[in-house]
């Protein structure tokens, strides 16, 4: 199955054997089917993208956990830029401290991080399966003008489906 996510189309997939079937997917009881992202964020991860090829471009995903508000760029550390990302800590450590502080007025939580693949595809590379820790956070991939969402679940990356749009 596939969703308009107004720059073309991604694919949905789903583990069978998560949650329960309806339609003939299997959806965990957690996820929902589509997750939105505001324009705003979607602009910001392609701009990024833009502003920081020919090396990976990274950052934070603030909102919900079906809405992704705002994306916020951030410095990528690592020594090799043009074919990895690395979040600067100091600013990994102030989103969990803005969020903590955001919590109790139900303000935006860090859902997640956005990378870029300059040179390769909008889907998690070998290096990003290895590099992920299971957490079930959103990351956001940007290759070649698209944006794709993928879920960093325990057994391994799951492809989202989104619209472009406010919360």
């Amino acid at each position: 199955m596939a969703i308009d996510y107004s720059g073309g189309l991604i694919p949905f997939y789903v583990r069978r054997e998560a949650g329960t079937a309806r339609a003939g997917i299997a959806l965990p009881p957690t996820m929902p089917e589509t997750y939105t992202l505001s324009p705003a964020a979607h602009a910001a991860i392609l701009h990024a993208a833009r502003q920081a090829a020919p090396r990976e471009a990274c950052g934070l995903l603030f909102g919900n956990a079906a809405h992704i508000e705002t994306a916020q760029p951030a410095a990528n550390v690592h020594g090799e830029p043009h074919r990895h990302f690395e979040i600067d800590p100091a600013a990994l450590i102030a989103a969990h401290k803005a969020a903590r502080a955001a919590r109790d007025s139900g303000g935006p939580q860090l859902v997640g991080y956005f990378h870029s693949h300059p040179n390769g595809l909008a889907r998690p590379s070998a290096t990003d399966a290895a590099s992920a820790s299971g957490d079930g956070r959103i990351w956001a991939i940007a290759a070649s003008g698209a944006v794709t969402l993928w879920r960093d679940a325990p057994s391994g990356f799951e492809a989202l489906s989104y619209q472009v749009k406010e919360g």
